[in-house]
């Protein structure tokens, strides 16, 4: 890591005041553009101003071989590089999910898992990809302590060993490199050992996460080790973040594929790690893992052809069972965004998520109503209930009598219609904090995605795989021909933010880029109707009122976005946009 900090953030200094440190302030500086611009390998294109703040630029684009879209510029770039040096959209993939785990290691990387929804461009087959974390074979119900109340004791679920379940994430990308890439693993993954040898950009977001997780990162040496300077202080946007221990990591894959990972001296400090702070991984864990293909959930919205995630994700069926809901009216007539459109839009998400929080769990060990859930006269009788003038609380259907016979998002297409959208995570910003010492990457805390509550759903047990919400989507026109692919990161919150978004685009006729740049809301059970402005477009704040008055609790969501979709579209002439989310340092590169 470069030993050149510019400047000591506020919130740094408020945190290790509170901790007792004493640390000088420095004058507030700017971030020198034009140095970056001269000395950074993808420093010609960046996604900020000198003072740090999200720019409109360069976020989306038209490709005429293909186009990836990711939450790094430097992700997308090498991805889009993979295309031209002749790769197809899976090649693309690969090394983009590979580079990501490089340059937004506090969202996703080796150390956790994903799913992904794929197009076979030439057979027209779709399938979905299901690289999700599982329990280890030690792991029991039982196993966090709780109080009276049931409330797991300390933060022993989300932080350190026993919070970390078996990754994925290698696994799934080999597998998907080796069955449908045309490119060697040495080609896809030299891109990404590169970035981590000769360091990435430190972004305003990335210098945010690191500030963030100050404590974290002390409470855990071998996680600052990685992210934090010499002196132990975050690294300013302008710096670089060299990571020579996760490049030695890639070297060991691109020889040796998943058993690269998953065996050897790499599984062993794997263990190791986890173990120093209380985990139960084995070797044996690790070995046996396996991905699973499956067929992705299927529906339809006004002629579309719908594809995505099937449960343990409950994010593909809600998207669905959104979208069918919203198929009862006619939408594209409110005004966008207006109290009509927000409010139909709210009274859905109530519904969906209690559906979620009822039936939703891991399919090979709880019975999921799946069917059921994306009927559309299931969905009917929930847009029934919808009264325009009135916020309501709702009580749960059974969708068994229809049942008959933060997370990072890349999307990236190409000419020859092979789609692909990956969502891989390490749930919370940094995981478990536990990182692997010597290789470099950080460990999930995936068995925070259970539920402490034993026998329910989503409860604990060994190979179980958690609850999720991602949601990589693939469209279809209704003739079959390709059309999107997007997905987003955002917790529970993910499917709600999909959906909007393939609403904007097909009820409003939005381009992509602008789809992504407007408003969203969001609403969990209760009456809380979050609302969060688009991208330099404000929600009127008439329209707030009108939902005030009709009962909802309004509340302004001011911490960035729920979501950051990345999205492909295929156009009429056979040219392809790409748009990335404003609200991050996403960017869509074509070539």
């Amino acid at each position: 890591m470069k030993k050149t900090w510019l400047r000591i953030p506020a919130l740094f200094l408020c945190l290790v005041m509170l901790s007792g440190i004493a640390v000088a302030q420095e004058p507030q500086g700017v971030i020198d553009l034009e140095k970056i611009k001269s000395e950074y390998k993808y420093g010609d294109v960046l996604t900020f101003d000198t003072y740090g703040q999200l720019t409109e630029e360069n976020r989306a684009v038209e490709g005429k071989d293909g186009v990836v879209s990711s939450q790094r510029y430097e992700a997308s770039r090498i991805g889009a590089d993979i295309i031209a040096k002749g790769g197809n959209a899976v090649d693309a993939a690969v090394a983009a999910a590979f580079a990501l785990g490089v340059c937004e290691p506090n969202a996703s990387g080796m150390g956790g898992g994903g799913f992904m929804t794929y197009r076979n461009g030439e057979t027209g087959e779709i399938i979905f990809i299901d690289f999700r974390e599982v329990a280890p074979g030690a792991a029991t119900e039982d196993m966090y302590p709780q109080d009276e109340n049931g409330n797991v004791i300390g933060n022993i679920m989300a932080r350190g060993g026993k919070a970390v379940a078996v990754p994925g994430e290698v696994a799934g990308l080999m597998y998907i490199l080796d069955n449908y890439g045309t490119m060697s693993r040495q080609e896809v993954l030299q891109p990404a050992i590169d970035l981590a040898n000769e360091g990435y950009l430190v972004t305003a977001k990335t210098n945010t996460t690191i500030t963030d997780a100050y404590q974290l990162m002390t409470d855990y040496p071998e996680l600052g080790k990685i992210f934090l300077g010499d002196d132990g202080l975050p690294p300013e946007a302008g710096t670089y973040i060299k990571n020579p221990d996760l490049a030695k990591t890639l070297g060991i894959i691109a020889e040796k594929g998943a058993a690269g990972f998953y065996e050897g001296e790499v599984a062993q400090a794997l263990v190791d790690a986890a173990a120093k702070y209380g985990g139960i991984i084995t070797l044996e864990d690790l070995k046996n893992y396996q991905i699973t293909v499956k067929e992705p959930v299927e529906g339809t919205y006004r002629g579309y052809k719908i594809y995505s995630a099937p449960p343990p994700s409950s994010g593909g069926t809600h998207l669905i069972q959104i979208l069918n809901i919203l198929e009862n009216f006619d939408v594209g007539s409110l005004k966008f965004y207006g109290a009509e459109h927000m409010h139909l839009l709210s009274e859905a998400f109530k519904m969906v998520y209690l559906d979620r929080s009822t039936y939703m769990g891991d399919p090979d060990y709880v019975k999921v109503p799946l069917k059921g859930l994306v009927d559309k006269e299931y969905a009917k009788l929930l847009a029934e209930k919808i009264e325009e003038d009135k916020s309501k609380s709702y009580e749960v259907e059974d969708p068994w009598l229809y049942e008959g016979t933060d997370t990072s998002h890349l999307s990236v297409s190409d000419k020859a219609g092979n789609m692909i959208g990956i969502t891989k995570t390490i749930n919370y910003y940094y995981g478990s904090g536990v990182a692997v010492d010597g290789y470099g990457f950080i460990l999930n805390n995936e068995m925070d995605d259970f539920s402490s509550k034993p026998g329910g759903p989503n409860s604990v047990q060994p190979g179980k795989k958690p609850l999720s919400s991602m949601s990589p989507t693939i469209v279809l026109r209704e003739d079959g021909s390709p059309y999107m692919v997007l997905g987003a990161p955002g917790g529970y919150t993910i499917f709600a933010q999909v959906a909007q978004v393939i609403s904007d685009v097909i009820d409003f006729q939005l381009p992509l880029k602008d789809a992504i740049k407007a408003p969203r809301i969001f609403n969990w059970v209760d009456n809380t109707l979050e609302y969060q402005d688009g991208f330099g477009i404000p929600i009127e704040k008439a329209e707030v009122d009108k939902l005030t008055a009709i009962g909802h609790d309004m509340s302004h969501y001011m911490d960035g976005a729920f979501g950051f979709i990345q999205g492909t579209l295929y156009n009429e002439d056979g040219t392809i946009d790409g748009g990335a989310d404003y609200y991050a340092d996403g960017v869509a590169v074509g070539y």
